[in-house]
């Protein structure tokens, strides 16, 4: 009845003309059984081979077999047995569907569609149906730059999850963690005034809002169920001793949550209510980078998203080839969107190598753009016209790099750029002003980046860039390995780990690219990990746009490559338990502190609590070597946590100079 329902009719009618046996198989549900989460490939393989008839089946099982042990072998038992068993499971569960009389004349119902934009309408919807190489040259005449619109992910509502979160209200300290940590912006807080609350539908429920400034407004979490991978970082962080969220079929979900989300949707926002650098008033900024393709419990694409939440609507972003140019822009899909004022990120991928100067450029650009248009101004002041500009003008001079001033001044200035001073060469002046008006307020430009572009391939430009003193800020998503490319070895890849090209585990120590970067002494420099200390990193990222200079941010971002043994769904976790481990460490090194006569760095990480062996051990990249070179394993592990060791008493003893 289900598959009749959402079966489209024109593969009914497909399969009815073409006489075609049509099978179905539960293999997410077989898949979440055995314990393979959402890791469907055996499971369908083995179906394959049982229909397809190539060879016997039960040599087609074989092979599977061996290969399983030849793949999986190195990441365990365990592994093997689970995979062994999906190939079973994959030969006895296939479903027989029979054919229908009246699918030969099945017939489209007419779906009312709703107003789309023409982009929408008509190229990302025939290229998403894989009906790119129809379309026409000319209807593509209006982007022929090649750029497309912002925020376009939000039409995609792939539903792609198994589970999806519930908020169970009563349970709820209204803290937001969960959407600090949500990769893909699916789970969002919102606050409603009267009026959006007498008019919320039936099971939109509501709290009472809790905190300085949230007075006479109410609370709700709401999640996007079509846009929610279903990764479950957001309950396993929930703080709640009773979890605020609770993890529940999609389809179950869905029926409900889709009409509220809708909703949600056209709430006001209220983001001026709380301080922005809180974990809790940060999440009450929208998101402008949502419903990305990045793998479910991505570790990189939170900061991303926060960053765009506190900057967003004045950012220029250059972004390096890799897994931020798949998730940032798989063209025709934009999850980089404008807020509710139109204002939102411009973001362009650049080549793997050449990141570091193609956001140099923007930002020296930008610079010069800017002292054009402090130039126009003084030369206009010099006129000595009778008009409120003069004020506005002397007042964004003083305050030229000062986002808020900019702001305030250029919401002053905008509609009278356009009146008739009565001088022409006044008007002129105004005229070349207005033509520069998306340069007015102060543009936060930042340039971000995986390992293998900052640690390795890049490393010349960044260090370039870095050199030269401008005002950048630079992110760097590591995840100890070229996540895009399939798990190679960088020189981000600490000691002993297992990665293509480092198969018998790297046998030498990760670069330490943030002290590199601290020896040029003018250079802001942070580490963070946002499961850790997601205070440090709200910090970390304040501290480093707000400084005049150029500011590294080097933020550990857990991978699908790492093969955390808890899953993707506890990458959060993770974070937490690398820190406390002694693994990675938390630090800021700000050189506007030497000007006060203080020591820069700080170190912000504690003295570790945990055992830095059982948390290697957490992760298949490192017990793999067990497995394939059980005589070098321990040697290297030793060897890793000695590294650790070393590193976390630099720092200490960097942190106490001067006391």
């Amino acid at each position: 009845e289900e598959l009749e329902r959402n079966l489209p009719a024109k593969v009914k009618k497909y399969i009815y003309e073409n006489e075609i046996n049509f099978y179905t198989i539960n293999a997410t549900k077989i898949a979440s059984e055995i314990g393979l989460g959402g890791r469907t490939n055996m499971i369908m393989q083995a179906a394959f081979f049982k229909l397809a008839n190539i060879i016997p089946v039960e040599e087609a099982v074989g092979y599977l077999k061996k290969s399983i042990k030849e793949e999986y072998g190195a990441k365990g038992d365990d592994t093997v047995n689970m995979n062994y068993m999906a190939v079973d499971k994959g030969i006895e569960a296939l479903v027989k569907i029979e054919i229908k009389d009246e699918w030969k004349d099945a017939r489209e119902e007419t779906v009312e569609e709703k107003d789309l934009p023409s982009f929408i309408k008509d190229i990302k919807i025939p290229m998403d149906r894989q009906e790119g190489n129809n379309l026409p040259v000319s209807a593509f005449m209006d982007r022929v730059r090649g750029e497309i619109p912002a925020g376009t992910s939000k039409y995609e509502k792939r539903g792609v999850a198994v589970n999806v979160p519930r908020w169970i209200k009563e349970n709820c300290i209204q803290c937001n963690q969960c959407s600090l940590v949500c990769p893909h912006a699916a789970i969002r807080p919102f606050l409603l005034d009267q009026e959006e609350s007498k008019n919320k539908p039936e099971g939109f429920e509501t709290l009472e809002a809790r905190g300085k400034g949230l007075e006479n407004l109410e609370f709700r979490i709401q999640v996007s169920t079509l846009d929610c991978t279903g990764c479950g970082n957001c309950a396993e962080v929930c703080p709640s001793k009773k979890k605020a969220l609770v993890m529940l079929p999609f389809e179950e979900e869905n029926k409900i949550q889709a009409h509220n989300w809708e909703y949600a949707m056209t709430i006001k926002n209220k983001e001026d209510k709380m301080d922005q650098y809180s974990i809790k008033g940060s999440q009450f900024k929208q998101p402008l980078f949502e419903f990305s393709g990045a793998c479910a419990g991505c570790g990189e694409t939170p900061y991303a998203k926060l960053i765009t939440q506190l900057y967003g609507d004045r950012m220029l972003i250059a972004n390096a080839s890799g897994c931020s140019s798949i998730w940032g822009g798989s063209s025709p899909s934009s999850p980089f969107c404008p807020n509710q004022e139109g204002k939102g990120p411009a973001w362009a991928s650049s080549l793997f190598e050449d990141n570091a100067e193609y956001g140099y450029g923007m930002a020296l650009a930008n610079r010069k753009i800017r002292e054009k248009i402090k130039l126009l101004m003084e030369e206009f002041i010099k006129l000595n016209i009778e008009s409120e500009l003069n004020v506005y003008f002397k007042e964004w001079i003083e305050g030229i790099n000062d986002p808020t001033i900019s702001k305030k001044t250029t919401r002053q200035m905008l509609p009278l750029l356009e009146t008739d001073t009565g001088n022409e060469k006044a008007n002129e002046i105004l005229r070349e002003i207005s033509s520069r008006k998306d340069y007015l307020v102060k543009k936060s430009v930042w340039v971000f980046g995986g390992d293998g572009w900052a640690y390795d391939i890049g490393y010349g430009g960044l260090d370039h860039v870095l050199a030269s003193g401008e005002d950048i800020n630079i992110l760097v998503m590591d995840t100890e390995v070229y996540s895009n490319t399939g798990g190679q070895s960088s020189k981000a890849t600490p000691t002993a780990a297992v990665a293509k090209f480092a198969a018998s585990g790297k046998k030498i120590r990760k670069k330490d690219l943030g002290m590199m970067a601290a020896t040029y002494g003018y250079v802001y420099v942070a580490q963070i990990a946002l499961g850790a200390d997601m205070n440090q990193a709200i910090k970390a990222i304040k501290e480093a746009e707000s400084y005049n200079g150029p500011s590294l941010i080097i933020a550990y971002a857990p991978c699908i490559n790492h093969g955390i043994r808890s899953g993707m769904g506890t990458t959060i976790r993770q974070e937490e338990r690398a820190v406390k481990s002694g693994y990675w460490h938390l630090y800021r090194f700000d050189p506007r502190l030497k000007e006060e006569g203080k020591n820069p760095f700080q170190l912000d990480s504690k003295e570790p609590t945990e055992s830095f062996m059982d948390f290697i051990n957490s992760e298949i990249r490192y017990t793999s070597l067990r497995k394939t070179f059980p005589e070098t394993a321990d040697m290297l592990f030793k060897e890793a946590e000695k590294d650790a060791k070393e590193k976390y008493e630099k720092y200490l003893n960097m942190s106490k100079l001067g006391q």
